[in-house]
């Protein structure tokens, strides 16, 4: 999948400029009417970069000397505010035609699947006609979103199109959502699990039917491979058959576990500790180190910020709620300006209450919130809470950084 950052290389886009027009009337006009359209889906298992941590998926369509495969995970990174239109969720992504000689280029070591689909001539007809004018200037654009619509569910639609209420998927029996499906290709990967945790809600938390698991590219490929097609009331395999193109693991070549000492929850944890220290040593010396509540608050202020926008702005999925937002937000921004201006010490010391009550009630209830947390929040949450209640413990009638006589 390409991915919630994340997604397939610009070579594809630029490969794809270079020969769009001869791809597109070599597929547009079948050599023969009695060549047979063979449609195929094309999984290829996770890269070692964060965008293919989750595979990728194309459609492959054959017919005489013709040999195209469709990809959905096509952007333009230098398109006009793109980072922000991607943050946003927005950001438009493409439809490419490949040949088939370009289908693995940056895909080198990566395990590759095709299955053949088992589709009627009108139905890969329908298919084969469907990709080309999807794949033609001013129809080949889409608004990714790395749950609903990528280059995995794309494809999945499309078949669906095709086949109709002939379609079945098995049953599942088991419950999972898609922050569980996401973390099975992040386990070596805890920075971007981490990130993940921090910026989508409880929306990620649901449990999934066969079809929302499909936005994995894996997931799809086992789903079909389940799948019924019903023929004259008879069901038949939808897939005709498997052929692995590429060997390689099918944990794909992600690279080995990231070591303990440099995880989220090491530097979350000597985070802590220094917080503890600077602490102990302000208790002892009946003092404020506002530097450093500049820093910590600052930090936290400005992450909420991207928290908020996330929620209230962009159009992202998943992102609203997001009980993070309840301990780390753009109101802690005030304390690491107010810390410095005497006048604000009151407001200060109410902040710093209402600040520490939230967050011991936010951790304590956690285990009852519909989002699951990262271990590593819970003492990134002891940080600011630590600092509030040791404005509260040491500054009972003045300012913190007022001297006592």
């Amino acid at each position: 999948m390409t991915h919630h950052s994340f997604i397939y290389r610009l070579w594809a886009l630029l490969t794809a400029a270079l020969m769009w027009q001869g791809v597109v009337a070599q597929v547009a006009t079948p050599p023969h009417v009695q060549d047979s359209i063979v449609v195929r889906l094309v999984t290829f298992y996770p890269g070692s970069e964060v965008f293919s941590l989750y595979g990728h998926t194309e459609l492959r369509v054959t017919q005489g000397q013709a040999d195209v495969y469709y990809n959905y995970g096509v952007f333009d990174f230098n398109t006009p505010n793109f980072v922000y239109r991607f943050v946003k969720g927005d950001a438009e992504y493409l439809c490419a035609p490949l040949p088939s000689q370009y289908a693995t280029v940056g895909m080198e070591g990566r395990r590759m699947v095709e299955q053949e689909l088992n589709l009627t001539q009108a139905e890969a007809r329908r298919v084969r006609d469907y990709l080309i004018v999807n794949s033609q200037a001013g129809n080949n654009t889409y608004v990714y979103q790395y749950l609903g619509d990528n280059c995995s569910t794309r494809p999945r639609d499309i078949i669906e199109m095709a086949l109709g209420d002939s379609l079945h998927y098995a049953a599942v029996s088991d419950s999972v959502t898609y922050r569980d499906m996401m973390s099975r290709y992040t386990r070596n990967y805890p920075w971007e699990q981490f990130g993940i945790d921090l910026v989508l809600g409880s929306g990620l938390d649901s449990p999934l039917d066969v079809r929302q698991r499909m936005f994995i590219p894996m997931a799809l490929m086992q789903a079909l491979d389940q799948a019924t097609v019903t023929r004259q009331g008879r069901a038949e395999p939808l897939v005709r058959r498997t052929q692995v193109m590429v060997d390689g693991s099918e944990q794909g070549t992600v690279l080995p576990p990231t070591p303990w000492w440099l995880t989220p929850m090491a530097a979350a944890c000597l985070l802590l500790l220094a917080t503890v220290l600077v602490t102990v040593r302000d208790w002892r010396c009946h003092r404020a180190t506002r530097w450093f509540d500049t820093v910590v608050f600052g930090l936290y202020g400005v992450v909420g910020c991207v928290l908020f926008f996330l929620m209230f702005v962009s159009v992202r999925e998943a992102t609203w709620p997001n009980y993070n937002a309840l301990w780390v937000n753009p109101l802690m921004l005030f304390p690491a300006v107010a810390v410095w201006l005497r006048r604000l010490w009151r407001p200060l010391r109410v902040y710093h209450a209402l600040n520490l009550a939230v967050i011991v009630l936010t951790a304590l209830a956690w285990p009852w919130l519909p989002q699951v947390a990262n271990p590593a929040f819970f003492p990134l949450m002891a940080v600011p809470a630590l600092r509030s209640f040791s404005y509260l413990h040491h500054t009972e009638a003045q300012p913190p950084h007022s001297r006592r006589k």
